[in-house]
């Protein structure tokens, strides 16, 4: 299943909710998303149970491991994907920005998995990372698409022109998708769907803070995935992992299990997977109380134990008691009593465990 950056049930909140052209702007983003589901699917597929690598898949041109490439798809759709070549790694900017943020979004995501889990870019060999910006026409979604990371633009009707490429934040959940298909593996769906959107928000969200050396308590942005990304009209970010369920209009996402959102994994965009955006915000809110109790770089620290259970501890089908036992786990490992008891504590408060 393809993992974008809108969350289905925000485009689905505009169609019922927004004006003519902010209706069609989302139906032509659902539409457009909808054509990509059986490749991300098939792509999935074949890497678990086939034990196929992407690379042998074709579905990308390869270049020398641990570079980035950067395409322009020039408005096309899935099938021109990835596009013409606009910029390889060592190369000049270009002059068009999003071009050069997505290749510069691209570099500060590998090189914060480098520098602050020794992993060698997202599928810990060197995995050349691609990117294909100016994708569909006013496309207002971002996506990892099992291979590489496409760009919308952004059509000014759900996002801000130039957003996706625009936040670190963005780039580095998608890309963490990427990291979660060759490690874990966590199903699309439910629970293990809604633990593989908050690894990537909180991955996201590190990168961000790594970036600008900001510690866990410093500022209530840093806890924001994609601020500033939407039309202000709809809110201020898609997600906050400090106050899940505040971050936009129809902000549905729970903090504990007290508000869990039980919902079907069927074809209504407005059940998202079953509700894997929705109640991600609990596993969320759990790390972003674990660390700011502990304070200082939570990459460091909290993160360092969430890095630990999503690539050596969790199976696809992981629910919510499954991380929280774990991450428990390699706190003690990794750290001690300190960072245990708040990890215990923080899953404690959003009722995962008792």
């Amino acid at each position: 299943m393809p993992c974008f950056i809108a969350p289905p049930d925000l485009l689905a909140y505009v169609i019922e909710r927004g004006d003519p052209p902010e209706r069609e702007a989302a139906l032509r983003t659902i539409a457009a998303s909808a054509a990509l589901r059986a490749q991300r699917q098939l792509v999935g597929t074949l890497m678990r149970t086939l034990d196929v690598d992407a690379g042998q898949l074709n579905l990308v041109p390869t270049a020398a491991t641990g570079q980035r490439t950067v395409y322009d798809s020039e408005h096309g759709g899935r099938t021109s994907l990835p596009g013409k070549l606009v910029r390889s790694e060592g190369d000049p900017p270009s002059s068009d920005a999003a071009v050069n943020e997505a290749y510069d979004g691209a570099g500060a995501t590998s090189a914060f998995y480098r520098d602050a889990y020794g992993r060698n870019s997202i599928d810990g060999q060197g995995l050349e990372l691609v990117s294909s910006v100016h994708y569909g026409v006013r496309y207002e979604n971002a996506f990892w698409n099992g291979v590489q990371m496409v760009y919308g633009d952004g059509g000014g009707q759900l996002f801000n022109p130039g957003a996706f490429t625009h936040a670190l934040d963005v780039i580095a959940h998608e890309l963490t998708h990427g990291v979660t298909q060759y490690t874990a593996g966590l199903e699309y769906s439910l629970q293990p769907g809604a633990l593989n959107e908050s690894f990537s928000d909180v991955f996201g969200v590190l990168a961000k803070q790594y970036a600008a050396r900001v510690e866990a308590d410093e500022a209530e942005e840093k806890w924001l995935i994609g601020a500033g990304a939407l039309v202000p009209k709809w809110g201020r970010a898609l997600r906050s992992m400090k106050a899940p369920g505040t971050a936009w209009q129809g902000d549905q996402q729970p903090a504990t299990m007290d508000g869990y959102v039980d919902l079907p994994d069927d074809n209504d965009p407005s059940n998202d997977n079953g509700g894997v955006h929705i109640n991600s915000g609990i596993p969320n809110h759990a790390f972003y109380l674990a660390a700011t109790a502990v304070g200082g770089f939570a990459w460091e620290t909290v993160g360092r134990v969430w890095y630990v259970t999503l690539t050596d501890r969790l199976d696809s089908t992981a629910q919510f008691a499954d991380a929280a036992t774990a991450t428990v786990e390699v706190a003690r490992e990794l750290f001690g009593d300190g960072i245990e008891r708040a990890v215990t504590d923080a899953w404690t408060e959003v009722g995962v465990l008792s």
